[in-house]
């Protein structure tokens, strides 16, 4: 089967990540977009996990494991997804939007960490509500780095947001 072809969307969405990515005028506004995304790695849910077991104790256990089973459930279907659309992502596709972190792979479809940070979030939030006013600001915050880094099209990043959702609710049938 032929690979999917992106350029109508990309060149659709181009103008919209160009406003985005224009944030590069302000440097110390890149600083911050740059480490929120460096967080949204992994390290920030690594320690939301470490955290939780910290605070309440094996009580948290349970959300723990069902956090990583939905992280783990997540990352398969990113790969799987890159792997199967290969879209180039925007900086290398048109010049005037430029990449200004350095991506953790080569395509744009879907945004992992706007997946990821929507799984990781619902998942704790349905356990510990209260943590809704710290995960919902920092989630927003992932997915719109991906933007003003360059790195992705809004689209990729309202997949990943609509797929961490799915994984999520999925991990809740399960667990």
């Amino acid at each position: 089967m032929e690979k999917l072809s992106w350029q109508w969307m990309a060149e659709c969405e181009a103008g919209l990540t160009r406003r985005f990515n224009r944030a590069e005028r302000y440097p110390a506004l890149v600083r911050v977009f740059r480490r929120i995304s460096r967080l949204g790695d992994g390290v920030f849910w690594y320690a939301l996990m470490i955290g939780l077991f910290i605070y309440y104790g094996m009580s948290a256990l349970p959300v723990i494991l069902q956090m990583i089973a939905a992280g783990l459930a997540a990352t398969l279907l990113y790969k799987w997804l890159k792997h199967k659309t290969l879209r180039p992502r925007p900086h290398h596709q048109f010049g005037n939007i430029h990449c200004l972190t350095a991506p953790l792979d080569r395509f744009s479809f879907p945004s992992g960490h706007t997946l990821h940070a929507v799984t990781f979030s619902l998942v704790a939030v349905y356990y510990y509500p209260d943590l809704a006013w710290v995960l919902a600001p920092f989630t927003l915050a992932v997915a719109a780095s991906r933007l003003v880094l360059g790195l992705h099209y809004p689209t990729d990043v309202l997949a990943g947001g609509v797929l961490g959702a799915a994984v999520a609710m999925l991990s809740f049938l399960v667990f």
